[in-house]
């Protein structure tokens, strides 16, 4: 069972989402265009940036999970006493354990790598530490912290002797991300609306708490229709090949999704909501493939912009 709560702790389900995106969104979105689906897959470089990245990630679950226990009692407790089946040292050691590995594994690309993801780590556990209780500020870390590592796959592709930094098109590389970051955003305040009994018993300053469950209801309203343009960018501007469908699919989601969040006043409807944009992300993850299916056996295709 200890595994199992280990396993709960770390969020063990999500990693393999999180390589998945970390890879498609190297073949299909960051790496130079002249690059195979193969040669990204098999570039040791790459392996270990997503390797570092996902034990990173578990170990910034860990760090999150220890911080937020007391809060998990009351928001998660069922989940919360499965966690418990694993005692807080046992969970600062694994924390520790991943962070070094992490460092030690991301010295066979360069020192400049190992800086990154002790930056990474370390914000990390500033957000679990302070950050996390403080309106706003959490909110907008946490999905920085998200996005974070797909950053360090495309400087380390920017880096590399022979790619050309024009065979790119950064514009799109941007809209993808400020789209994702949005989705986060809106999903990190559902989730703060979903918690806010927990987090008024343990002084968490969160938007809900502060400014009431209805200027976080128009906050979310307003971050949704701020999709707007990286949508119209990616659609209209820039050229995702069939990945246009999933955008506008992602629109009349969160429509619906804003009519929903209205209503909602209980906290399983802000649950349930909650799953629903964290099925749009994931969704997101596999229509990356849409882009250009051919890639997987063709390599790299231009991601043109439409004039």
């Amino acid at each position: 069972m200890k595994i199992v709560s280990l396993f709960s702790v770390v969020r063990g389900y999500n990693i393999p989402v999180i390589v998945m995106a970390q890879y498609l969104s190297a073949i299909f979105i960051l790496s130079p265009k002249d690059m195979g689906a193969m040669q990204i897959l098999l570039d040791a470089n790459v392996f270990i940036l997503v390797l570092a990245s996902s034990l990173s990630i578990a170990s910034g679950y860990i760090i999150n999970n220890f911080y937020d226990s007391e809060k998990d009692l009351i928001n998660r407790p069922q989940k919360s006493m499965l966690d418990r089946l694993v005692s807080q040292r046992t969970k600062l050691y694994v924390y520790f354990a991943l962070n070094f590995l992490v460092v030690l594994i991301s010295v066979f690309i360069s020192w400049r790598v190992v800086l990154f993801f002790s930056i990474y780590i370390f914000l990390i556990w500033f957000y679990s530490h302070k950050l996390k209780k403080y309106p706003i500020v959490g909110n907008l870390t946490a999905s920085f912290l998200a996005v974070f590592p797909f950053f360090g796959i495309l400087i380390y592709f920017y880096k590399k002797e022979q790619y050309n930094p024009y065979e790119i098109e950064t514009g799109i590389v941007f809209a993808h991300a400020a789209f994702l970051y949005l989705l986060l955003l809106v999903r990190e305040i559902t989730k703060d609306l979903e918690n806010i009994k927990g987090d008024l018993a343990n002084d968490y300053q969160t938007i809900p708490v502060v400014y009431g469950e209805s200027t976080s209801k128009k906050v979310i309203a307003a971050l949704c229709a701020a999709t707007l343009f990286p949508v119209y960018l990616l659609t209209d501007v820039y050229d995702v090949g069939y990945m246009d469908l999933y955008f506008y699919g992602c629109l009349a989601a969160l429509l619906v999704f804003v009519a929903l969040i209205w209503k909602a006043s209980t906290r399983t409807q802000f649950l349930q909501l909650h799953n629903l944009l964290k099925f749009l992300i994931v969704m997101g993850v596999f229509c990356i493939v849409l882009i250009d299916p051919s890639v997987l056996v063709n390599g790299k295709k231009y991601l043109a912009v439409n004039f």
